[in-house]
C-alpha cells in the first residue's frame, strides 16, 4: 500500500507536491499518429485462364492544407490530451479515410527534432494489414483525397564497410508508389553499426509529405519479418482459398518467388484441408483450404 505521509526533501507529501506541481516547467512537443494500412489486391485479368496478379498496396490521403500541400501523406494527426495513442488512432484514420474500427499495431516512435516544419513533433506508427474489398475510402474534410498506391521496394545498393573491431553496413533504399494518377519516390540510406543501432536518413523524397517515406520503408521491412512467424497474411485471405493463392500473398509482400513445395510444407501447420474445390472457369478445379486457428508457431 502506497504510504501517502512520505515527504520528499522539500518536506512535501506526494498530494502536497501535485497541488503546486508546475506543468510549465518544461516545454511540452506535440505527438501525432500515422497509420501505415496495407492491403494486397488483385489487379486485373488480361487472361480469364490465368491467375490475377496481386499486388501491394499502401493507403495514402493527399494534404489540404500547409504544410506540404498537395503533396501524399500517411493518415494521421494529433493526439487529444484526454485520448490514449490507441484511440487516436482509430479516430484520426476514421476522420481522414472512412476506415472504422480494425486492428492496428503499434510500429515505431519517431523523434527527430526537425522532423516537422510546424513544431517539434513526436509521431507514434500503427501498421495494418487488410482486406480492402469490404472498405469504402473517403477522404476526410481536411484533406483533398485519399487512394490506394501501388508499393514497391527496391535495393539500390549495399555496402560493408570495415571499422575498428568489425563491421558498418549500409543499404540505399528505393521506395515507388504509383497509381493511375500519380507517381511518388524516396530514397532512403539506412546504416547500422557495430552495437546495432539503425539509423534512417531520406536522401531524396519526391511527392511524399514530411519523412514518410521513412515510415514506409520500415514498415515494409517489418511486414516481411512478420510475415515469416506469425499468421498476418491470413489477415488478407478469404474464408476458403487455395495454396497458390496465399502463396501469392506471400510473394508479393516479400517481393519474391518462393518455390511451390517449400512454401506449402512452410504453411502446412497454419492451414486446414477441406473437401471443396474451386469452380472457376478455365482453371482445373483446386482443392480450397481454410486457416488453422488453432495453429500456434512454434519456438
Amino acid at each position: 500500500m502506497k504510504d501517502v505521509y512520505i515527504k520528499n526533501k522539500q518536506g512535501l507529501t506526494e498530494e502536497e507536491f501535485l497541488k503546486q506541481y508546475d506543468y510549465s516547467i518544461y516545454q511540452r512537443p506535440s505527438f501525432t499518429v500515422d497509420m501505415l494500412i496495407f492491403t494486397v489486391i488483385n489487379e486485373e485479368k488480361e487472361n480469364y485462364r490465368k491467375l490475377p496478379e496481386k499486388s501491394l498496396k499502401i493507403l495514402l490521403v493527399k494534404r489540404g492544407d500547409h504544410p506540404y500541400i498537395g503533396k501524399w501523406a500517411l493518415p494521421g494527426g494529433f493526439v487529444d490530451v484526454n485520448e490514449s495513442l490507441d484511440e487516436a488512432a482509430l479516430r484520426v484514420l476514421r476522420a481522414e479515410t472512412n476506415i472504422n474500427d480494425i486492428y492496428m499495431e503499434q510500429l515505431y516512435t519517431w523523434g527527430e527534432v526537425n522532423r516537422d516544419p510546424r513544431t517539434r513533433v513526436i509521431s507514434s506508427s500503427y501498421m495494418a494489414l487488410i482486406d480492402s474489398n469490404s472498405l469504402s475510402i473517403k477522404a476526410g474534410c481536411h484533406e483533398e483525397d485519399a487512394a490506394w498506391f501501388n508499393v514497391r521496394y527496391n535495393l539500390l545498393q549495399e555496402k560493408k564497410e570495415a571499422v575498428e573491431k568489425g563491421f558498418a553496413y549500409e543499404q540505399i533504399i528505393e521506395i515507388k508508389l504509383w497509381n493511375e494518377s500519380e507517381e511518388l519516390s524516396a530514397k532512403i540510406r539506412v546504416t547500422e553499426n557495430l552495437d546495432g543501432k539503425v539509423d534512417r536518413e531520406i536522401i531524396e523524397s519526391v511527392g511524399i509529405a514530411f519523412d514518410h517515406g521513412k515510415f514506409i520503408e520500415y514498415a515494409i521491412n517489418r511486414l516481411r519479418n512478420k510475415i515469416e512467424y506469425t499468421s498476418l497474411a491470413f489477415n488478407l485471405m478469404p474464408e476458403l482459398f487455395t495454396l497458390t493463392e496465399l502463396q501469392q500473398v506471400y510473394e508479393v509482400i516479400q517481393g519474391k518467388e518462393l518455390l511451390a513445395a517449400a512454401f506449402r510444407r512452410k504453411v502446412s501447420n497454419m492451414v486446414i484441408e477441406t473437401n471443396q474445390f474451386t469452380k472457376d472457369a478455365g482453371h482445373r478445379p483446386s482443392k480450397l483450404f481454410r486457416y488453422n486457428s488453432g495453429w500456434k508457431r512454434r519456438i
